[in-house]
């Protein structure tokens, strides 16, 4: 039981180890590349750079991406509410905002009350 536990443990690990190099890498982020340039190996010709011919992100435009990487899923959407419309006026915390329209008045629950006396005994 405990020898077949761990062989299959060992064989998800192995797949979930080496699923990295099946993924397709054009679902990759695009990014400006290395700052290698056109660079080329001496012995057999081929390209030293990930991205050959890409320049490094730098300047203006590593910022600009920089900036607008996050916007999507932080940047706040509230969406209108047709009882802010009638809102003239927001004092501030604690006291109730100026409105358009019937305001309505609530009365407090005790109108009056009976005071009784104590009579220690």
């Amino acid at each position: 039981m405990k020898s077949s536990l761990l062989i299959y443990t060992g064989a998800l690990s192995l797949v979930l180890a080496g699923s990295p190099v099946f993924g397709n890498p054009a679902l990759l982020p695009k990014h400006p590349g290395y700052p290698m340039g056109k660079a080329s190996d001496p012995v057999n010709g081929q390209s030293l750079a990930n991205d050959p011919g890409r320049t490094n992100a730098s300047g203006e435009s590593a910022l600009i991406g920089a900036a607008a990487f996050d916007e999507r899923h932080v940047s706040q959407k509230l969406s209108s509410n047709d009882q802010n419309l009638r809102v003239l006026e927001k004092p501030g915390a604690g006291v109730l905002p100026k409105v358009q329209g019937p305001n309505i008045v609530i009365d407090p629950p005790v109108k009056e009350a009976t005071k009784v006396q104590a009579s220690p005994q």
